[in-house]
C-alpha cells in the first residue's frame, strides 16, 4: 500500500489515521517503539522543512531510524530510475518522495518493492491534507459538515483537500482565478462535483470583492497557500511569471479587512509570504490555527508512517 494520492485511499482509511493522529499526539509515550527498529527514507528532489522533519523526527519517536537523500547526491538523476528504487527498497522498509514530477513520483512507487508516501509533488500533497484532516477534527471536533474555503492558486494542496473532503464530507469551495497546470486534474473536480463537496467560485460573476466577502462569511475553515510554488520563488528564469502572478493575485490575499469579525478558522500550509497570499497579522490572529497545523504534519506522518507499515 502507498500513498501517493488520497484519491484511491478509503474513508475508514482517511478517518483511521486521522484518528490515530491524535492519538499519538496525546499520549506520544505508548508509541516510543511502535516501527521496532524500522527505517524510513527520505528522498527529496525539493527542499522542505515541514515534512522533512515530519518523516526524520517522526519514525525516530517511532523507535525507528531516518535517512536523508538529497537527489543531487545520489546516482537516481544518473541512472534508470526503476533500478534505483528497487535497489533502495533493499536498504529501508518505507519511503518518503518528495518529487518536482508527479510522473516520475507514480514510476518510483511502482518499482520499489516497499511503501512509498508522496511528501509532495506538483499535483499532489496528501500527507498536507492528512495533517490539515486532523487540525480540524481536533479544533472543530467534526470533519463532515464542515465548510473550508482555499482561495488562491489552485494547486497540489487544493487537490489533495478535495480528495480527503470527498471522502469524509468535508465541502471545498475554491476561489482560484489561476489554476497550476500540472495539477489539472478534471477527474477528481468532477467526481468531487458530483457529490456536491467541491465548489468553484467564478468571481467573475459577481466579483472579486463579493465572492470573497460570501465566501469566507460562510466557512468554518479559510484555507490559503503560495501562490508561487517554492522552488521558483527566487528563480531568475521565473521573475517574469511571478511578478504577473502577483500582481494578478493580491486582491484575493487573506487579511483582516476580509475577514472582518467572521468566526472562522485560517489556515495555511506554510511557509507563508507574508503581504502577499496572507498578511502578517492574520498569520498571528487569534482565529489562525496555522501553527497547530504545522506541527500536526509531525503527528499524522507518523500515523502515516505506521498505516503503511502495517498494510504492507
Amino acid at each position: 500500500m502507498h500513498l501517493i494520492t488520497l484519491k484511491p485511499w478509503s474513508e475508514t482509511d482517511i478517518l483511521e489515521t486521522v484518528e490515530e493522529s491524535l492519538k499519538i499526539k496525546n499520549h506520544p509515550e505508548k508509541y516510543r517503539h511502535a516501527v521496532g527498529g524500522k527505517s524510513l527514507c527520505l528522498l527529496f528532489q525539493k527542499t522542505s522543512t515541514r515534512t522533512r522533519c515530519a518523516g526524520e523526527v517522526g519514525i525516530t519517536q517511532l523507535g525507528g531510524h531516518a535517512h536523508y537523500l538529497d537527489w543531487r547526491t545520489t546516482n537516481f538523476a544518473l541512472a534508470d530510475l526503476g533500478d534505483e528504487m528497487r535497489v533502495l527498497s533493499a536498504y529501508v522498509d518505507i519511503i518518503l518522495a518528495r518529487f518536482l514530477k508527479h510522473a516520475e513520483l507514480v514510476e518510483a512507487a511502482a518499482a520499489a518493492t516497499v511503501p512509498v508516501i508522496n511528501g509532495c509533488c506538483d499535483r499532489y500533497h496528501p500527507t498536507q491534507a492528512l495533517g490539515d484532516l486532523m487540525t480540524i477534527q481536533e479544533h472543530l471536533g467534526r470533519l463532515e459538515g464542515v465548510k473550508l474555503c482555499f482561495i488562491g492558486v489552485h494547486n497540489n494542496v487544493c487537490n489533495s483537500l478535495i480528495a480527503a473532503g470527498m471522502k469524509v464530507g468535508v465541502e471545498v469551495s475554491v476561489v482560484a482565478p489561476e489554476v497550476n497546470p500540472a495539477a489539472v486534474d478534471k477527474e477528481l473536480w468532477e467526481e468531487a462535483s458530483r457529490k456536491g463537496l467541491y465548489k468553484p467560485i467564478d468571481t467573475d460573476t459577481i466579483g472579486i470583492e463579493r465572492s470573497l466577502e460570501q465566501v469566507t462569511a460562510e466557512s468554518d475553515i479559510v484555507y490559503t497557500d503560495t501562490w508561487v510554488d517554492m522552488e521558483f520563488f527566487t528563480d531568475p528564469a521565473f521573475e517574469k511569471e511571478r511578478k504577473r502572478r502577483l500582481e494578478k493575485m493580491m486582491p484575493y490575499q487573506l487579511n483582516a479587512k476580509l475577514l472582518q469579525d467572521h468566526a472562522c478558522r485560517v489556515m495555511h500550509c506554510l511557509p507563508a509570504h507574508h503581504g502577499y497570499e496572507i498578511s502578517g497579522e492574520l498569520v498571528n490572529d487569534e482565529r489562525s490555527i496555522i501553527f497547530d497545523q504545522s506541527e500536526n504534519r509531525l503527528h499524522s506522518m507518523k500515523a502515516i508512517c505506521l498505516k503503511l507499515l502495517e498494510e504492507s
